[in-house]
């Protein structure tokens, strides 16, 4: 698991974020230190001009009135003076930039006597010696005198600057980003089996390119399956005519000739005249059927299986309650069909079908006792005119399951081989619980 976006959307906007906010960091530390030397000149000059005022007043001052001075010195300005005590010591400042910055400059106004402290005798605050007539005082002011008056109103500032950026940059990103996100919606179309209507060519040069490359991609691949899907008709349709023919001789000879060869040369027709249905089926999926918006898809397979019934070849069915679907009918009886044939002639006649809800999807099931799929060809079997070496003796065209695949895909789903417990095969049909496009 990574913390870093998976989409480009995101990964720019954090890749952004991360660079505005380095930025702006940077920006903060520039400007600390370009305000430090400046800010340091005006506390000095503060600190001094308070330690001269309050000098003047006591030298000044009648010594009757000197207590009364200081008390309203503390009570309307918080400034406190305190006698200091002969060979007292202080700690120093601490070795900050700006703090040795104050204190230069402090001792160059008031003398290189003058000492500053943070902290005498457990009160904390600004301290700053002075002296009458070789006497030491110290003059008490709180940091609040000295501090900015709303210290963090930069960095308020810079938030909000800050903020504001992310919000464009995830604006223009989502912008730029919008004719990809239609890109994989017509890609994902044309996975489903869909052709999807051209996507607009706007937006960068790079994008424009990149969509025009797509409807042209688009429009060839529709082109080819068209033409593939006419070519299978075409030849279907030109080869049941001599099938007929075939046929209808095959019936005239009212008993002439070895009857074993006479029946299998009529299950040869039957063979080929299947095979050719099938083709004809591979190319009409492409002509979309119209999607019935509440489709009941235990009701196709209850059907399927009736027929299969009438004809004597019982599977079992094992149907739970299902909500209503956008199902193509005939398509999706078709998939059904195909997968029962296929475990029919594979896994001999212990099939069963069943249906169920799980996590959000609706699930079919066809299980057999047959040899099942070899581990790594499951994929494989999918495509069309796909055929294990064991079924090659049997009849067929291997576009049975290419067939089961693709009207799952146009419903936005997927099939999966699967290996059944105890032997055989689970074909497994996943279909969303979506309402389906026509």
């Amino acid at each position: 698991m990574t913390l870093f976006p998976r989409t480009l959307l995101w990964r720019s906007v954090a890749l952004i974020a991360l660079l505005l906010a380095v930025a702006h960091l940077a920006w903060l530390q520039i400007f600390r230190v370009s305000e430090r030397e400046p800010r340091a000149r005006q506390v000095a000059q503060q600190i001094a001009s308070v330690v001269n005022l309050t000098r003047a007043a006591l030298i000044t001052a009648q010594p009757s009135k000197r207590l009364e001075l200081l008390n309203e010195l503390s009570q309307e300005e918080g400034i406190q003076v305190h006698r200091g005590e002969r060979g007292e010591r202080v700690a120093l400042l601490p070795d900050r930039p700006f703090l040795r910055l104050v204190e230069s400059e402090v001792r160059r106004q008031l003398g290189a006597e003058t000492r500053l402290a943070l902290s005498r005798n457990g009160i904390r605050g600004a301290w700053v010696s002075f002296r009458i007539d070789g006497d030491e005082f110290w003059v008490y002011m709180p940091r609040s005198r000295l501090e900015r008056a709303d210290p963090l109103r930069w960095v308020g500032w810079g938030a909000l600057v800050l903020a504001l950026a992310l919000l464009g940059a995830y604006l223009i990103v989502a912008r730029i980003n919008r004719p990809l996100r239609e890109l994989a919606g017509a890609a994902a179309e044309i996975g489903r089996g869909r052709t999807p209507p051209p996507v607009a060519e706007t937006g960068p040069s790079e994008i424009r390119t990149l969509a025009h490359a797509f409807n042209s991609m688009a429009a060839d691949l529709k082109r080819l399956d068209e033409e593939r899907a006419l070519l299978l008709a075409g030849v279907s349709h030109d080869l049941r005519t001599p099938l007929s023919r075939i046929r209808l001789g095959l019936e005239m000879l009212n008993g002439r000739g070895d009857p074993a060869l006479k029946a299998g040369l009529v299950q040869d027709v039957a063979d080929i005249d299947a095979a050719i249905g099938q083709f004809l089926d591979f190319a009409r999926l492409a002509e979309g059927e119209v999607a019935v918006p509440e489709g009941d898809l235990n009701a196709i397979v209850r059907q399927v299986c009736e027929g299969y019934a009438r004809a004597g070849k019982a599977v079992a069915t094992r149907l739970e309650p299902l909500p209503p679907l956008a199902l193509r009918p005939s398509a999706m009886q078709r998939l059904v069909a195909n997968l029962v044939d296929n475990a029919l002639r594979h896994g001999g006649p212990a099939v069963e079908v069943t249906t169920r809800s799980e996590a959000g999807r609706v699930v079919i099931e066809v299980l057999d006792r047959g040899p099942g799929v070899p581990p790594g060809a499951s994929e494989r079997m999918l495509q069309p005119f796909t055929r294990l070496d064991q079924a090659r003796s049997t009849s067929g065209t291997g576009l049975g399951l290419a067939i089961v695949d693709r009207i799952a895909r146009l419903h936005g789903g997927s099939v999966q081989l699967l290996g059944r417990e105890g032997g055989g095969l689970r074909a497994r049909v996943e279909l969303p619980l979506t309402v389906a496009k026509t």
